[in-house]
């Protein structure tokens, strides 16, 4: 028998699925944004980064940015800037990750063209604003003050590794278009891939440098080893005497790869990666000028664990030594010998 409480109840239980219905769509949405949106899965990690959308450098387009602008479509001045760019970001060791954000950068600044003009003062290839304490109209368009004090602020920035690239130049430009930055990101990865010769640009995923045969790097590290002690003869090649490059020629013939003869054709001998990034196996290089591999004049074998070892010059025989990561002559990528850069 219905009474008059249980016919007021009557309507609300009507309504009981509609209102269930409704929280699992709800749910079922929110789970949906949590899980599809990347800068909010991105930022809940403690690690680095991966930016959306350049992680796929070299597909298609060949590393296109906004507006339909690829690294094939750019000018002779625009890619002479992006080389200048990465030439100074190079000589300063700043990492991969750094010259990437300067290129995606300039190119929102000024297209990756030396402009004397711009917003109220702003100049150059970063629209660098003289009286904000940039510099003199004539060092902000000088590329080697520009990308000097944008890499030197950049990397003042806590933690501007692990942000997304757009997020990292912002805090540096303070530009009133904050995320205009990010269209540019998978412009500037080809660059670096391709100009800078960084086979793993964007840090997405695991590192793309193919490796070394299994074996080969123990076996070419375990004959340096035994050479140590003997002289170091400028031209020798052992068994009894060895300059840099002719350990290292012995070395990984020993475990059955041929490399050229000299140190500066040792460097290009391999895939390159950034050389914090180093494994046991790599070559490590020093050139007079770091950014310019033609003046490399030293190779080492880097052994893991900061050792390398090494034929170092006519007054100290074949050693191991820590490796000297802040000297100033080291070049900022190792080349993994006999390997090619992976897809990405």
């Amino acid at each position: 028998m219905s009474t008059p409480l249980t016919r007021g109840l009557r309507p609300l239980r009507l309504l009981l699925p509609i209102v269930a219905i409704g929280a699992v769509l709800v749910l079922f949405l929110t789970v949906g944004f949590l899980a599809f949106s990347p800068n909010l899965g991105n930022q809940s990690r403690g690690s680095t980064i991966c930016d959306t959308g350049i992680g796929t450098v070299g597909e298609g387009s060949g590393g296109g940015g906004g507006g339909g602008t690829t690294i094939d479509t750019l000018t002779p001045e625009q890619r002479a800037n992006a080389q200048a760019i990465i030439g100074v970001a190079k000589g300063m060791g700043a990492p991969p990750r750094a010259w990437l954000v300067a290129l995606a950068t300039a190119m929102q600044e000024s297209t990756l063209r030396n402009i004397d003009y711009g917003d109220r003062d702003s100049l150059g290839l970063f629209q660098q604003r003289p009286s904000q304490g940039w510099g003199s109209a004539a060092e902000v368009t000088d590329p080697q003050h520009s990308t000097s004090i944008f890499l030197e602020r950049l990397m003042a920035v806590p933690g501007w590794e692990r942000m997304p690239v757009t997020n990292a130049a912002q805090i540096v430009q303070r530009s009133a278009f904050p995320d205009a930055y990010a269209k540019w990101e998978s412009l500037a990865a080809s660059l670096v891939q391709q100009v800078g010769d960084v086979a793993n640009p964007t840090g997405c995923g695991s590192a793309p440098t193919g490796a070394l045969p299994p074996g080969a790097a123990g076996t070419a590290i375990s004959f340096a080893l035994r050479e140590v002690g003997k002289p170091y003869v400028w031209g020798a090649t052992g068994p009894d005497a060895y300059d840099c490059s002719g350990l290292m020629l012995r070395a990984f013939q020993s475990a059955g790869l041929t490399l050229p003869r000299v140190s500066q054709d040792q460097y290009n001998a391999g895939a390159h990666v950034p050389v914090r990034e180093a494994q046991a196996g790599d070559l490590l290089f020093y050139a007079t000028d770091r950014s310019d591999p033609s003046t490399i004049h030293h190779v080492m074998l880097y052994m893991g664990n900061g050792q390398m070892v090494e034929a170092p010059n006519k007054d100290e025989p074949v050693r191991v030594q820590p490796v000297p990561w802040e000297y100033d002559e080291l070049v900022p990528l190792a080349t993994r010998p006999g390997t090619t850069a992976s897809p990405v």
